[in-house]
């Protein structure tokens, strides 16, 4: 599973272009995230159609990164996030994106981009779950 990274000026207009591009392929997206940091932004999108994620954003010239991500389960309480995050850090696993994609039941489950899957596999241990995004009902239409 990837999340697509894109980036761009942080002004009014950008994130927009970069929805409707998907959008207008009929891409159904199962999480976005768009942050602006000073004068320049960033978006990350996850599908279940990654491939038709992948040719709409190359179709629209725009520049991205592919990262892979597991999905982890925590408990929704203060610190689980932290935890996690320092059980990567302490494996040497860099955390490119995190962010929550499913809630149910006093439980997140958190899709974490790294750049070392096994490692965090590894890291992350028990609380790294089978979820997928079509099992999550967000499965592309």
């Amino acid at each position: 599973m990837q999340v697509f990274i894109t980036e761009a000026a942080n002004q009014p207009g950008e994130l927009a272009r970069h929805t409707e591009a998907l959008a207008s392929r009929g891409i159904n997206m199962s999480s976005i995230v768009c942050l602006g940091m000073g004068e320049r932004g960033g978006a990350a999108f996850l599908s279940a159609d990654e491939a038709g994620l992948r040719s709409a954003l190359m179709d629209a010239g725009l520049a991205y990164r592919e990262v892979p991500f597991i999905p982890v389960a925590v408990e929704d309480r203060p610190g689980t996030a932290a935890s996690a995050a320092r059980a990567l850090a302490d494996a040497g696993v860099n955390i490119e994106f995190m962010a929550p994609v499913d809630m149910s039941d006093h439980m997140v489950t958190l899709a974490i981009g790294v750049d070392n899957v096994e490692k965090a596999r590894q890291a992350l241990g028990s609380i790294v779950t089978d979820w997928s995004m079509s099992r999550a009902g967000v499965a592309a239409r």
